[in-house]
């Protein structure tokens, strides 16, 4: 379809940049991609902006003038000058774009401009999803902002070097996860699967597991209730516990050690599992100074009010991360943010501990609201998660261990494991801090793009990095599965406890009358 022609400007054509009349205006807009014939091939270029002129209304004190005497007479602008002359016949709009590279037998960087008065055409759709690096088997995640064109990513390119998603709240960025989930999920075995695991800060994903309003997933799909969640004494070493209780002195480290050696040499002979009361009562009838014995009590109470350290081991994550499945850690119910990282910290090193040892499958460990798990500023204590997150940004890639991390606030979150996600799908950001810092974060990210990230819509994005060979806008599909009801409008939520509230008041008054009555 042809859409305009190449013009000459003072700048342009270039090897970088061409503008070009549009013909037609019903089709061109920001984002759309475009083709023309150069001496080296097909040129492909994306028009970055759109300039609308009109020669009648070039000179604003001639349209000053003709505006006072329009008032003078009773008429306006519009009327009187569109009806006077012919303006509209010289009305014309220019498209600026960046090229992105010539074809020939394969993608070549321009090295010639194009001519001026070539003819510009829409981008034929074979030769821009070969452009992008789109997959025919990859995962689905919506289509080209302005083309009727899918956006299927590549598994491998978009997960295992590490995913971001970012935006502010209310962007999509919950969409945008569960229709990943959806497409890992529903991957056909020939294809390769991996597992997945949610560190689900608000119970987003829980609704995956729903039997009667998603039965496609419900099967798949294991939930564990983060206030369940335990880790057995037996694997209590002093260095987990200064990672847990990162006050703790190393003067009390080697007190407590050999009380954990002995009762696990007594576990062994015995059969007989033991618990952090076990730990308590040895330690308070252990000799040591008793200031040491204090603080390390004291401590180790924190951790028992925390209800976190058990006889076993809880989940067994050998049982229920699995290829093809889902596991969503639930951390809703937890309003303690130092045993939600406890909880993180634990199971996610324990995962990577056993994916080295191929005792479990690939796999994609998502974190919900990663900067307050990931912190960029803040004290060993209130960050006790973090350390894993780096350590499986920086490492877990060489042996498919992957991570997504998703937030509304990625000036916050570490830069470290922010660096090393090397694909980001960006939502909607209007803070300049934390556009500043993605920008930083990703050199893939140039001015052109960094200005539109502010001014998309919801369920509207922007993937830059490893998944694509350019940044492209998208519109992300709609989900199929049923999500929770959390979340809300105020609206339903105050209908729904009025109501509730109303039927209490009248079974009080019923229970109150049956009193009386007797």
């Amino acid at each position: 379809m042809e859409l305009g022609t190449v013009i000459s400007t003072m700048d342009s054509p270039t090897t970088n940049r061409f503008s070009f009349v549009i013909s037609n205006s019903s089709i061109v807009r920001k984002a759309r991609y475009v083709q023309l014939k150069t001496e080296e091939g097909i040129l492909l270029g994306v028009v970055q902006d759109i300039v609308r002129a009109n020669r009648y209304f070039e000179r604003a004190e001639s349209i000053s003038e003709y505006e006072k005497n329009g008032k003078a007479t009773g008429s306006t602008l519009n009327s009187s000058f569109n009806e006077n002359f012919p303006a509209a016949e010289w009305e014309f709009a220019v498209a600026e774009c960046a090229v992105l590279g010539a074809y020939d037998v394969y993608l070549k960087r321009a090295s010639f401009p194009a001519a001026p008065g070539t003819k510009v055409l829409d981008a034929d759709l074979e030769l821009l999803k070969s452009f992008i690096g789109f997959d025919d088997n990859g995962l689905k995640m919506g289509k080209l902002l302005v083309h009727d064109l899918d956006v299927k990513l590549n598994m491998n390119r978009f997960l295992q070097k590490h995913l971001a998603i970012l935006g502010i709240s209310g962007s999509g960025k919950s969409v945008l996860a569960s229709v990943m989930l959806e497409e890992l999920l529903n991957r056909k075995k020939e294809n390769g699967r991996i597992a997945t695991v949610v560190f689900d800060a608000h119970g987003e994903y829980v609704s995956f597991s729903d039997k009667r309003n998603n039965s496609e997933f419900a099967d798949k799909v294991t939930v564990v209730n983060a206030s369940k969640i335990r880790i057995g004494a037996k694997h209590l070493t002093t260095g987990m516990i200064s990672e847990l209780l990162p006050e703790v002195t190393s003067q009390q480290m080697r007190d407590l050690s050999p009380i954990l050696e002995k009762l696990r040499l007594n576990s062994r002979n015995s059969g007989e599992p033991f618990n952090l009361e076990h730990i308590v009562s040895q330690v308070g009838m252990a000799e040591m100074k008793e200031q040491t014995k204090s603080a390390l009590l004291s401590w180790l109470h924190e951790l028992k009010e925390m209800k976190i350290i058990g006889e076993h081991d809880y989940p067994s994550l050998k049982k229920i991360v699995k290829l093809g499945c889902l596991v969503v850690i639930d951390l809703s119910d937890v309003i303690n943010m130092r045993k939600k990282q406890i909880v993180m910290a634990y199971l996610a090193k324990k995962m990577f501990t056993l994916r080295r040892k191929e005792e479990l499958p690939p796999y994609l460990m998502v974190v919900e609201e990663a900067h307050n798990f990931a912190p960029e500023k803040a004290v060993k204590r209130n960050a006790m998660s973090k350390s894993i997150i780096n350590t499986l940004a920086r490492e877990g890639r060489k042996f498919g261990a992957s991570l997504c991390l998703i937030s509304q606030r990625p000036v916050q979150l570490s830069t470290t494991a922010l660096s090393q996600c090397n694909t980001m799908f960006i939502m909607r950001i209007t803070n300049p801090y934390d556009l500043k810092h993605i920008a930083e974060s990703a050199e893939a990210i140039d001015a052109h793009t960094q200005s539109q990230i502010s001014s998309l819509k919801v369920g509207e994005g922007v993937i830059i990095g490893e998944a694509v060979n350019y940044p492209v806008f998208v519109r992300v599909r709609n989900r199929t599965s049923k999500k929770a009801n959390k979340g809300e409008s105020l609206e339903e939520l105050s209908k729904r406890f009025e109501e509730k509230q109303s039927l209490a008041e009248a079974v009080s008054d019923a229970d109150v009358t049956d009193a009386f009555l007797q």
